[in-house]
């Protein structure tokens, strides 16, 4: 497991069964260098080509890092309010650009990438985000973008210029069909979304086309119990179907066997 740890400067690795973890990228003294970074935001891992990527968040740039053998990264997005970031199976890689309010897409060998969702200015609009966080996309190309200040979850299917609200009612408040400032989101293979409903302390689980969600973890106040949260803000899965929660204001990350709905 790979973790972006923001408030450290640093990626560090925990294989399963270790007690203590491995910095693998960062922890040095904040300057504006590869090897020292900045807020990193978000990390993911392109298992085919064996590198990590991540958005060195303060440092405004999206950087890849071998995960072997390599002691030095590089820049492959400059310039951008990088938050989020995830890559899909043709190796396309999708960042969330909290400045310009939209999602673009670089294909291998692309200089400028692609405006795939957003960009219409920040707005309320289904053409439109404010301030997108974290990203995910699934086997058919289309990609849910948790839209944090219009605390709601867009999907934006392949080619569309328009997405639909999948989770929230674009209102922030704690009942099932409301989150407040949502961050990291994930969707299984029949579609259901579970999103880090961040301001509400609570991991929500929306199935396809319905108009409120139910708490699959948290939602017991704000607190360090293990059946508690402090402000969620990562979100993935295994292979086992295992969730795995970064409960950030906690300092920590907790792993939670879901009952299938």
């Amino acid at each position: 497991m790979y973790v972006a740890d923001l408030g450290n400067d640093r990626i560090v690795s925990w294989r399963l069964g270790d007690t203590d973890g491995q910095v693998v990228v960062g922890g040095n003294e904040r300057k504006n260098l590869l090897i020292q970074l900045k807020n990193p935001a978000d990390v993911i891992v392109d298992r085919k080509n064996n590198n990590l990527i991540f958005c060195d968040e303060r440092n405004k740039q999206v950087v890849r890092w071998p995960r072997h053998s390599g002691v030095q990264g590089e820049v492959l997005v400059s310039n951008i309010a990088c938050k989020g970031l995830t890559m899909d199976s043709e190796g396309s890689l999708y960042v969330a650009d909290t400045k310009n309010h939209e999602v673009r897409r670089w294909r291998l060998g692309d200089s400028q990438g692609k405006r795939v969702a957003g960009g219409n200015r920040h707005g309320k609009g289904t053409d439109q985000l404010d301030t997108p966080s974290h990203l995910f996309v699934d086997r058919n190309g289309s990609i849910y973008v948790s839209d944090r200040d219009n605390h709601r979850v867009m999907k934006w299917a392949k080619g569309a210029k328009k997405g639909q609200q999948v989770a929230g009612d674009q209102t922030s408040g704690n009942s099932n069909k409301q989150l407040i400032t949502p961050e990291g989101v994930v969707v299984d293979e029949i579609g259901t979304v579970y999103v880090a409903d961040y301001g509400n302390n609570r991991i929500m689980r929306w199935p396809q086309n319905a108009v409120e969600g139910s708490v699959v973890v948290g939602n017991n106040g704000v607190g360090s119990a293990l059946n508690q949260l402090n402000g969620p803000i990562g979100l993935t899965f295994d292979r086992y179907g295992h969730i795995y929660v970064a409960d950030a204001s906690n300092n920590r990350v907790l792993k939670f066997e879901l009952i299938s709905p």
